[in-house]
């Protein structure tokens, strides 16, 4: 199983339907299966996200944060890991938004 705890995260890819970009940075730490953490950014005043970690190392994730309009926003993620040859971890990141218009979206995030 991979190992989560205490490792940050960062975008460099988002669909425009998501409010992450490169400035958010994810901070994760991880007690036996479960993994949560923290988020901030340009677009994201605070999030806080919860995930149990599969056999497979991927994530099965829930996450709400406060946007910058002030907004509360929630939604679930599934993310597939890559260990890249420099050891860190890339997730491909499938996502879907439980509020609004309940869009759906990918992105990826890179071990910083």
């Amino acid at each position: 199983m991979i190992n989560y705890h205490n490792r940050k995260f960062r975008p460099i890819h988002n669909d425009s339907e998501g409010d992450v970009d490169p400035t958010s940075i994810f901070h994760y730490y991880q007690e036996g299966n479960i993994v949560t953490g923290t988020y901030s950014g340009k677009h994201i005043h605070f999030g806080h996200l919860i995930a149990l970690v599969q056999e497979d190392g991927s994530l099965r994730m829930r996450y709400h944060h406060v946007d910058d309009k002030g907004e509360l926003k929630t939604g679930k993620c599934k993310s597939k890991p890559e260990i890249m040859p420099n050891g860190k971890i890339k997730l491909h990141e499938e996502w879907q938004w439980t509020c609004g218009d309940e869009s759906r979206g990918s992105s990826i995030v890179i071990e910083v």
